[in-house]
């Protein structure tokens, strides 16, 4: 692996761990075990490695959500495409734990998070609109924007909101309860045949987290 590359896999991680604001330059070069000047000869500053890091995953954000778009999804695929949506979101953590901050400081990430938040919505419309097709959900049109909009909150602040929550300390759990808060939120749509997909979806994740509870209680 290149040095620009390890400069930025390691940054990624102490941001994740630390939080972004806490960690230096000089925190990432001690990390590697390389000296300032050569992590200043590939980045300038702190600066250019998040707008590095912000470009990774917008590019991997863009393709995981037009995938719905080019491609239609059934309802077992679109639980599964959740945890996708969650866990790329985690992987970048540190961005959506200081987001407000990191876009008032970098007025070019801020322009184009906007435009991932509309083709957040454009996906989670499409998704909608195939499952009332479907006869999977019962949504009538005047609901379609705040379903849509209750959506795109929880995807952009789910992350934050679970670190203050203490939710889980684990990622597994952080992911399985972002998904089941979606599956929640459209819960109350689904057409009688169909809810079942609900009640699958809350005994596994009440499933994980017994487990996850026990796991945690055995290491005290």
């Amino acid at each position: 692996m290149k040095t620009r590359d390890k400069i930025l896999l390691t940054s990624l991680m102490l941001f994740n761990e630390e939080g972004e604001p806490n960690v230096s330059t000089v925190d990432i070069s001690n990390e590697m075990d390389i000296s300032p000047g050569n992590l200043y000869y590939h980045f300038k500053g702190k600066k250019f490695i998040i707008v590095e890091l912000y470009k990774q995953f917008e590019q991997e954000l863009v393709e995981i959500l037009q995938a719905p778009i080019n491609k239609e999804i059934n309802m077992k695929d679109g639980w599964f495409y959740l945890y996708v949506v969650f866990e790329h979101l985690y992987k970048f953590r540190f961005f959506y734990n200081n987001l407000s901050d990191i876009l008032q400081r970098h007025p070019d990430i801020r322009k184009s998070f906007k435009r991932l938040i509309k083709l957040k919505s454009n996906t989670s419309k499409t998704l909608l609109v195939f499952l009332i097709e479907q006869q999977i959900l019962n949504i009538k049109q005047e609901e379609m924007p705040e379903v849509t909009e209750n959506i795109i909150i929880i995807l952009t602040h789910w992350i934050n909101h679970a670190s203050f929550r203490d939710i889980a300390d684990k990622e597994v759990m952080i992911i399985h309860r972002g998904v089941f808060q979606i599956m929640s939120l459209i819960a109350p749509y689904f057409n009688d045949d169909y809810r079942y997909v609900y009640q699958q979806a809350r005994h596994f994740y009440e499933t994980l987290l017994a487990e996850s509870s026990s796991e945690a209680k055995s290491f005290r």
